[in-house]
């Protein structure tokens, strides 16, 4: 079993920015992909970065150029630095990440989500 811990949402103003944290928890895993989703008020989960094992990284459009996503493997910790918020940026971030278990079994986890609140 995999525990995701997230910090860092909160309220900014237009053109600041914030920082996400995810902290994955337990044993007899291997994280593979972490990412970050998004979900606005009435809308579907969006997914808003992911980053391999390797580093290598994918981004939504409506972010790129503004958001970087990046891993300490070492510490099991995927980040979001959001530059140049933009009141769509706001939504509840989640976390989410793949991880190989027991015999091999790949399995997904959610974090709780953090509140993220950009005003114009």
């Amino acid at each position: 079993q995999v525990q995701l811990v997230e910090s860092g949402g909160g309220k900014v103003q237009a053109g600041g920015s914030l920082r996400l944290s995810c902290a994955a928890s337990g044993t007899g895993f291997r994280i593979n992909v972490m990412g970050w989703y998004r979900q606005a008020p009435g809308k579907q989960r969006d997914l808003v970065a992911t980053i391999t094992t390797g580093g290598s990284t994918d981004y939504a459009d409506s972010v790129k150029g503004r958001f970087t996503i990046s891993r300490d493997n070492a510490k099991n910790t995927v980040y979001l630095q959001m530059n140049s918020l933009k009141p769509e940026d706001t939504a509840v971030y989640y976390c989410r990440v793949t991880a190989t278990q027991a015999m091999g079994v790949v399995y997904g986890y959610w974090g709780q989500g953090t509140q993220v609140t950009v005003s114009s």
